[in-house]
């Protein structure tokens, strides 16, 4: 009775240890981290992945060889406003392909194989891995069957500059997205033009001059 009693312990223990590893938040380790983690799902001959910035290009990762490519000019970012950009070029049939845009990067991603690959599908839908708040919209966990991903996603670009964090649900077998939970605005930045900008309100906000009694204009 003793043995099954702590055989019964251990088991439970064991169990919420391996859950509570399994959602432990993990933080994305960077954009171009990120990007090397890709598994195309098509056949390749050879692929590279390609970082330009200020017109320099930097082969961050190649795959099965070093193909045979020409320079783009224009790329995919996965964070907004970015200077520099990325492209991928890969052979397939002989054929040299480039990818410049992020319609086309999920589309070389294909089915998902990681949370870094699911992080790279949403950001064609606007979401993103803030480098620069991953405690609210750069970090993930997972369990069997699903990842929770906590990313970043540009709501506004007029006054105010404004940033939302999502919690995204994706199923590892399909890809398919089964929820999407709002945890509301985590940065929002005023500038000096901006009309509803408090601090310009509160300013411009004058007490009105009170009237002065009027003097008597009584003989004695």
């Amino acid at each position: 009775m003793m043995k099954t009693a702590i055989r019964s312990i251990a088991l439970i223990l064991l169990l919420l240890g391996f859950l509570g590893y399994s959602q432990s938040k993990k933080n994305f380790s960077g954009i171009p981290n990120i990007l090397q983690k890709i598994i195309p799902n098509d056949r390749t001959d050879s692929w590279v992945l390609v970082y330009n910035s200020y017109g320099k290009n930097q082969e961050l990762r190649t795959s099965a060889g070093k193909p045979y490519y020409t320079p783009q000019f224009s790329g995919f970012n996965l964070f907004p406003d970015e200077d520099s950009f990325y492209y991928i070029a890969y052979g397939s049939g002989g054929k040299m392909n480039y990818i410049t845009d992020l319609e086309g990067l999920k589309k070389f991603v294909g089915k998902i194989d990681n949370a870094e690959e699911a992080a790279i599908v949403l950001t064609a839908d606007g979401y993103m891995v803030d480098e620069e708040f991953k405690d609210v919209a750069g970090n993930y966990y997972e369990d069997a069957a699903n990842y929770y991903l906590d990313l970043g996603k540009l709501t506004s670009k007029e006054c105010p500059y404004q940033k939302t964090h999502y919690t995204l649900t994706v199923n590892k077998a399909t890809g398919a997205v089964s929820n999407v939970k709002d945890n509301g605005t985590y940065i929002e930045l005023y500038n000096k033009k901006c009309a509803n900008n408090p601090r310009l309100l509160k300013i411009q906000k004058k007490e009105e001059p009170k009237d002065e009694p009027k003097k008597s204009t009584k003989r004695k």
